[in-house]
């Protein structure tokens, strides 16, 4: 092995150390990272630099973080580890939707993947996403036929996001739009980033029935960006526990499902 290739292989190791490290604690300063790693603070300096250009985690001054904010989404990594079982009752309601030979579009939301894996259950459906974890998830299914959105590659979001994708999705017209966001009040949903609003807002568009899954840790909270009205869904499932007022006031606008973990 030569020297730069030495150099690249510790970097990259010591690079997944501190994602490791950020994804089960949430967020980690420059000193802590520093002492985990046994590398100078100009170094760590240089890897949350790099690590953060790539979307894989948020830095701030002093530290890094891997949490979503009103202003930035977490990364995928990070979203696959959050509430996983809330995340799974959601989706066992969902599935309560889902018959036979429809069409589904769902979104990159690891909620999202959390119903994929359920959807062998089901029989033959199409499905249509552009989150690659559900694509690897059912690409080995015979009774789903499996239709990927292309784009530019979001390493943040691990899917496929941009105009391309965005003129794919609205070419399309499914059965059923399984969504996530970022946050839900009693009238509106948001997302932190104006393009996968455009995303998310199309793939709802596209579905004669759309759902929208909210994990506990998203309800009663805002972000940047207005995503859509709560009654532009047809359906909202949230996970408790939920305040009984902002579910009364949602109830108001459109169906909603509280499900208990």
């Amino acid at each position: 092995m030569t020297a730069h290739s030495a150099a690249r292989a510790a970097r990259q190791k010591r690079q997944q150390q501190i994602v490791d490290h950020v994804l089960a604690k949430g967020d980690a300063s420059v000193a802590e990272l520093t002492e985990l790693t046994g590398v100078s603070v100009m170094t760590v300096h240089r890897d949350i630099a790099e690590l953060a250009d790539r979307g894989i985690l948020r830095k701030y001054h002093g530290g890094v973080s891997a949490q979503p904010s009103t202003v930035f989404e977490s990364s995928s990594d990070f979203r696959l580890h959050a509430h996983t079982g809330e995340k799974e009752a959601l989706a066992r309601t969902a599935l309560e939707f889902v018959a036979p030979g429809m069409s589904l579009m769902l979104d990159d939301s690891t909620t999202a993947l959390a119903f994929a894996k359920l959807l062998p259950q089901v029989g033959p459906l199409t499905v249509v996403t552009n989150y690659r974890l559900i694509t690897e998830e059912l690409r080995h299914v015979e009774d789903v036929r499996l239709i990927a959105i292309g784009g530019e590659y979001s390493r943040t979001h691990d899917s496929w996001i941009g105009l391309s994708a965005l003129e794919m999705i609205k070419s399309f017209s499914v059965d059923l739009t399984v969504v996530s966001t970022s946050a839900i009040t009693g009238t509106m949903t948001y997302h932190q980033e104006q393009e996968i609003v455009a995303l998310k807002r199309a793939m709802r568009e596209s579905g004669s029935v759309s759902m929208l899954l909210m994990d506990h840790s998203k309800v009663g909270r805002s972000a940047l960006h207005r995503l859509d009205p709560v009654q532009a869904f047809d359906h909202v499932v949230l996970s408790g526990p939920v305040e009984d007022d902002l579910v009364a006031e949602l109830r108001k606008l459109t169906d909603v499902r509280v499900v208990p973990t």
